[in-house]
């Protein structure tokens, strides 16, 4: 044996590889933990929550909690989220970390942070964010969200964007325009949840390693409140 690894050096070996495990992911579960709580609130009141049809016609879903805004009236935006796929038979998949940038005129003037929801209404929006950066606005069109039960029976005709965004603030959720936000995967969270190399096609198509409690409970959330036909 090699006369500098000594059993204290073992030991120390050792601490260090269970040690390392542990602390991946948890600032990624923490932030998960958000977004199921985020959704899990706003869902429990119809009267002013995201329609259950948008999930059921959903093609993803974003939910960022704690959006921070900087600067007044025209300002920017920085927020970290995640984002799930609906998978061919109708299920969520495990869901990707992504940031978003950037900022609007009017978007939620005079507050601090808010909680962002983004329903993607077709694959196109996802494969330019898997891609690379995607921006609101400009390479796919986005606007506010229809609210509540009022609107459930109302969105057929309505829903023509690409992408509808919801925001709640100092307790007040409602659909808002994003144009200008960037979205983008968040590839270190990703691979600190998931692991080394994990690409998001690879977590949107259920070849990951398996998820945390934390990331399990978001897309549980999202299958509750999806109803199949």
């Amino acid at each position: 044996m090699n006369r500098f690894f000594t059993p204290i050096t073992a030991t120390l070996v050792l601490l260090f590889a269970f040690a390392g495990p542990a602390q991946a992911g948890v600032k990624e579960d923490a932030k998960a933990n958000d977004a199921a709580r985020v959704l899990a609130e706003i869902m429990r009141i119809p009267e002013t929550s995201v329609p259950t049809k948008m999930f059921e016609e959903a093609h993803a879903i974003a939910v960022l909690p704690d959006v921070v805004k900087a600067g007044l009236v025209i300002g920017g935006r920085r927020g970290k989220g995640l984002i799930s796929v609906r998978s061919a038979d109708g299920t969520w998949s495990n869901p990707s970390f992504v940031t978003i940038t950037g900022g609007s005129i009017g978007f939620q003037a005079g507050v601090q942070s808010s909680d962002v929801i983004l329903v993607f209404r077709s694959p196109r929006g996802v494969d330019n964010i898997v891609n690379g950066k995607f921006t609101l606005g400009a390479d796919a069109s986005v606007a506010a969200g229809p609210v509540g039960r009022s609107a459930q029976a109302s969105t057929d005709e309505q829903l023509k964007a690409e992408i509808y965004s919801y925001s709640r603030a100092r307790g007040l959720f409602a659909g808002v325009a994003l144009d200008g936000a960037v979205l983008s995967i968040d590839h270190k969270a990703n691979q600190r949840a998931y692991g080394r190399n994990t690409t998001p096609r690879a977590i949107f198509e259920g070849r990951s390693p398996a998820a945390s409690a934390p990331l399990v409970d978001f897309r549980d959330r999202l299958e509750e409140n999806t109803v199949r036909q």
